[in-house]
């Protein structure tokens, strides 16, 4: 049966649109300087992630399921330029139909010769050739720009990653709030506490915390990337200091820094409601202060014991101080646990549920130093 004109017609608009919803896919992915990005580049996410899901659901150890994921980001890079060259493809096929003097067939062979730029075939006429010189731009940028993407992707990754792989030894393997301020007062056991340190950190983290809320909204698939070690993550590495933060606020204010740490709260807070809103989270601006935090007081108490084993200075009593910690938690909980539950990343405590229910892994803690004599 040959398709009549009007048929083909139809068939080239619609072809024409699969074009320009790839250019503009391709634009707000790769070009434009903010979270911008068309339905391929969400469906191409979507498909990805649920076939992930479905598989790391199937795995019981934490370990076996990094593994796997930690290949989730690549795919998604993959599948998303085969989907970009492959709906370029059909469309520019379909613009060529009304064109082809052999049929559809002819139309899908001289758009893929142009497309992927081998050659082998040429329509003729003034207006078929317009369409191919355009198709062999479109593969050529559309690769040219995954590949000068990658190199942006993996900077900001590094900077990233330093500053979670510093932290790992302030806060434990996986990072814990607690942990962060218990082994700093410590101060590996020389006897002379490093609490002096805490605002440089704070202030280091509130500009990590800026740096991820631009890079990470603006190429999304950055939130998905990773750490080296299986039990670190950067949702649990800012989970950590923010938890960290609100904790000496609110049992230590008199020794607490207080601008700095209210800065990397804000900052932390800030980051972690804007990537959760990019992911896709109803995530408010700003918090209800009556909505109250799913971490309890028990875990609270907790975190008070794992303080005073070091000797940690503690002024207010743990019920007065409660309040106080909740007021601060409360800004960035939801946000950060509907991360950390999308990422599946390393259960680590006091940072909420899994898909799978996973018990919480303590930080490693290695044997007590020796102070000097």
């Amino acid at each position: 049966m040959v398709m009549p004109m009007a048929g083909r017609l139809v068939a080239a608009v619609v072809g024409g649109l699969l074009v320009l919803a790839v250019w503009a896919s391709v634009t707000g992915t790769l070009i434009v300087s903010r979270s911008v990005s068309g339905w391929v580049t969400r469906w191409v996410d979507r498909i990805v992630n649920g076939a992930f899901v479905l598989a790391a659901d199937a795995i019981p150890e934490y370990r076996r399921r990094d593994r796997l994921l930690a290949t989730q980001p690549a795919a998604i890079l993959l599948t998303q330029l085969a989907a970009w060259l492959g709906i370029s493809f059909a469309g520019f096929a379909l613009v060529l139909w009304p064109f082809a003097t052999r049929g559809v067939a002819s139309a899908f062979t001289d758009a893929g010769s142009s497309l992927f730029t081998l050659g082998f075939a040429e329509p003729a006429g003034a207006v078929p050739a317009v369409i191919v010189f355009l198709a062999s731009a479109t593969g050529l940028v559309i690769v040219t720009l995954q590949i000068a993407y990658l190199p942006t992707l993996y900077s900001a990754f590094n900077r990233r990653e330093t500053e979670v792989a510093l932290l790992n030894a302030r806060a434990g393997v996986p990072s814990w709030g607690p942990e962060l301020l218990a082994r700093t007062h410590y101060a590996l056991g020389s006897g002379m506490s490093t609490l002096d340190t805490m605002p440089a950190l704070y202030a280091q983290w509130e500009r990590w915390s800026a740096d991820i809320a631009e890079s990470h909204t603006t190429y999304l698939p950055l939130v998905r990337f990773r750490s080296p070690l299986p039990l670190s993550s950067w949702v649990t590495g800012l989970l950590a200091v923010l938890d960290s933060a609100a904790l000496f606020l609110a049992l230590s204010p008199g020794a607490a820094p207080v601008v700095p740490a209210r800065l990397c709260l804000r900052a932390g807070f800030l980051a972690f409601g804007r990537i959760a809103r990019a992911m896709g989270f109803p995530v408010p601006e700003e918090p209800d202060p009556e909505g109250g935090i799913s971490l309890t007081y028990e875990e609270f108490l907790d975190a008070v014991a794992r303080m005073r084993q070091v000797g940690f200075v503690i002024e207010r009593d743990p019920a007065e101080a409660w309040t106080d910690f909740v007021g601060w938690r409360i800004t960035y909980e939801r946000a950060a646990y509907a991360v950390a539950y999308a990422l599946d990343v390393v259960p680590a405590k006091w940072s909420g549920p899994r898909r799978r229910p996973t018990e919480a892994i303590p930080p490693f803690r290695p044997p007590l130093g020796r102070p000097p004599k």
